[in-house]
């Protein structure tokens, strides 16, 4: 069999970031925060390096520290949403926007933010993020140490970051909306692994249980389709990594495929895609509230290729966007701020600065 099941990890080159032992879960998110956090509940960086530099270019975004007012662009940001398109995240901003009541002045639309950059859209709407993160772990892991950074510069506090995208069930019918509860890799390991200075670290790969909790309650008896919360795979392949035998390469049998699969169910994970991890671990290790939304295109125990009609997947990939723009309409209202708000235009710091920003974003495709 081609799968080789849990392998022994390699500890002597190996590091890993986790709980002290006999610590609780909020005895742990404490002293998580006196590392991230400044004592007003802004966004504090693991990195000393950040506040030594004359400017900060966040290349792939084409924002800089130097060129932007980034407190006055973002600093009242709230939620940070995520998708993999750039076409389901303008849809999302657009959704949200009538969820909540945001209202543009007159004569003036969405702009996409980071046009200049060629990579990642980012939308703004009022306290809410729109932004595509592409597909797999490298494109999400830099646009997160990006995004991060930026709620640094900008003194956001409190932010709470949420992917919504689509997956693969495991024994879970197209259509349903899977919250994850735990992120694990393709050695059903629950973190992160990165080879850095040429030793390998593991961050745990840990999402907001509370945030899970508050998500999943929000689903209706109303809605017309399952929502569910449990474990998810992420890969860093489409086909291969995900058992699939219709890539341009399969060294293992139909047999060898459903052994695996069932082993995952098994384990009780629910879906398969190709984020999870690093979403996990880095909003964890930021300090960062984080939640993942994912709705299944198809049942992989019954097949590898997506088969709905176009029609009905757009349908589908708007439920957990309904889920998400649920709870940020809860929070908004608890804290008194679901009304109408004027758009800030973007605040130019200086002229000079900002084209070199675009130079370098350019420069970099």
């Amino acid at each position: 069999m081609a799968y080789q099941g849990e392998q022994k990890r390699d500890t002597t080159n190996s590091l890993k970031v986790k709980q002290l032992d006999g610590q609780s879960e909020e005895e742990e998110r404490s002293e998580t925060a006196k590392l991230t956090r400044y004592n007003d509940g802004s966004v504090k960086l693991r990195n000393p390096n950040i506040e030594l530099m004359d400017q900060d270019i966040l290349y792939h975004l084409a924002l800089g520290s130097g060129s932007h007012d980034l407190h006055e662009m973002f600093g009242d940001v709230k939620f940070v949403c995520m998708g993999g398109t750039p076409k389901r995240m303008e849809t999302f901003a657009h959704f949200i926007m009538d969820e909540i009541g945001y209202k543009l002045p007159a004569g003036t639309q969405l702009q996409d933010i980071s046009a200049f950059s060629y990579r990642y859209s980012m939308y703004k709407v009022g306290p809410v993020l729109s932004i595509s993160h592409g597909m797999g772990v490298p494109s999400v892991g830099i646009l997160l140490h990006e995004l991060i950074k930026l709620m640094y510069h900008a003194k956001v506090k409190d932010p709470i970051f949420m992917r919504i995208g689509t997956c693969g069930g495991i024994g879970v019918e197209g259509g349903t909306v899977v919250i994850t509860e735990d992120a694990y890799d393709g050695l059903l390991r629950n973190s992160y692994e990165l080879a850095i200075l040429g030793k390998i670290v593991h961050r745990p790969a840990i999402l907001d249980k509370r945030l899970v909790r508050e998500l999943k309650s929000l689903a209706t008896q109303d809605d017309p389709y399952d929502t569910i919360s449990g474990k998810t795979m992420c890969t860093y392949d489409f086909y291969e990594g995900q058992g699939r035998l219709d890539g341009a390469f399969c060294e293992f049998t139909e047999t060898d495929k459903m052994a695996y699969l069932e082993k995952l169910r098994d384990f009780g994970v629910v879906n398969i895609e190709m984020e999870c991890t690093i979403f996990a671990a880095l909003t964890h290790y930021a300090g960062i509230k984080a939640a993942i939304v994912c709705v299944t295109l198809l049942d992989r125990l019954k097949g590898d290729q997506v088969m709905a009609p176009k029609e009905v997947m757009n349908e589908w990939q708007q439920r957990p966007q309904i889920l998400v723009s649920r709870l940020i309409k809860k929070h908004l209202a608890q804290m008194g701020q679901l009304k109408s708000l004027a758009s800030t235009p973007s605040s130019i710091k200086s002229p000079r600065r900002f084209k070199l920003v675009q130079q370098e974003s350019e420069a970099h495709e």
